[in-house]
């Protein structure tokens, strides 16, 4: 027990005292992911609520490659990055491999399938009526995409938490592509496995107290940002 009151002490202390590595390390993850997840959802939901209305050869195909994709391994991904960016692979001349650049490639890359499935799961299932009402106003395939867009904003928000929240807590990927550099490339996770792997319990912990209220305030954020709240009270 002492361990944890240590961490929650050590917290608070940091989070009062303003320590700058901590800071640093605080706005190199919320950059990282949410570049990440900013890039999947403006790519993502359009492309989700495009494809809930055009006639696709092999639709079953796609939907099943897509939620595949979802649950694909992070370690796989930080592997896939680390070979293209590296200075032997095809993109190594870029310099990019080891560089908060590179995790935002390797948490895009992570969150892009799970904003698109996510997404077109519900378009897909609850965008009937609203497809039938651009066919009546004789609407396009960019209006239709901008209908669904607006009809699902909510539920297409809690895709970009969904993401974010993946995002945010990612290790395996951002430590192999970022290299877990101090002042560098070091983020939250990074820090909490290598100060476990010290046996600096006190300072995991503070850092993962401090993980949960930035992952907490910007999921919050998102969530009322998006109306959702006003949409469950009616």
């Amino acid at each position: 027990m002492s361990v944890i009151a240590d961490g929650f002490q050590q917290a608070f202390q940091l989070i009062v005292s303003g320590d700058g590595e901590m800071l640093a390390i605080m706005f190199r993850s919320l950059t990282v992911s949410l570049s990440a997840v900013g890039l999947a959802s403006l790519i993502g939901l359009p492309l989700a609520a495009w494809l809930c209305h055009v006639r696709l050869p092999g639709r079953r195909a796609f939907e099943l490659i897509v939620f595949n994709l979802m649950s694909l391994p992070t370690v796989v991904i930080g592997l896939i990055v680390m070979l293209t960016l590296s200075r032997s692979g095809p993109l190594g001349s870029l310099g990019l491999i080891y560089t908060a650049k590179a995790m935002i490639i390797a948490q895009f890359i992570l969150t892009l399938p799970i904003v698109v499935g996510l997404s077109y799961d519900l378009m897909r299932r609850n965008g009937k009526r609203v497809l039938e009402l651009a066919v009546t106003l004789g609407a396009g395939s960019g209006k239709k995409t901008r209908l669904l867009l607006r009809e699902f904003t909510p539920g297409l928000a809690l895709s970009s938490i969904t993401a974010f929240s993946r995002a945010i807590a990612e290790v395996g990927a951002v430590m192999i592509v970022g290299g877990n550099i101090r002042h560098h490339t070091r983020v939250l996770t990074t820090a909490i496995t290598l100060n476990n792997s010290m046996g600096e319990y006190g300072m995991a912990i503070a850092l993962g107290l401090i993980l949960l209220v930035l992952a907490f305030g910007v999921n919050s954020a998102i969530y009322f940002l998006s109306g959702k709240h006003r949409e469950n009270r009616t």
